[in-house]
């Protein structure tokens, strides 16, 4: 049991060194930024992510055409 946990936690900390080397090496290393609203193809066609399309639809609309009560 410990063996297989010493093994796995090696293993873990293998992975998060060998993902962080090109950050780590690089002169201005950061990660990518991933993020639908600031790739410029997605802008392009118009996809928002989900936290702008709820922006959006929470946002008032001034033609909307008010309700009556019954």
């Amino acid at each position: 049991m410990i063996k297989t946990l010493l093994l796995t936690t090696l293993i873990v900390a293998i992975c998060m060194v060998l993902m962080a080397v090109t950050i780590l090496l690089k002169k201005n290393g950061r990660f990518p930024n991933i993020h639908v609203g600031s790739n410029k193809e997605m802008r392009k066609r118009g996809i928002k992510c989900v936290e702008a399309q709820d922006k959006d639809a929470r946002r008032d609309n001034p033609h909307a055409i008010p309700e009556r009560e019954k």
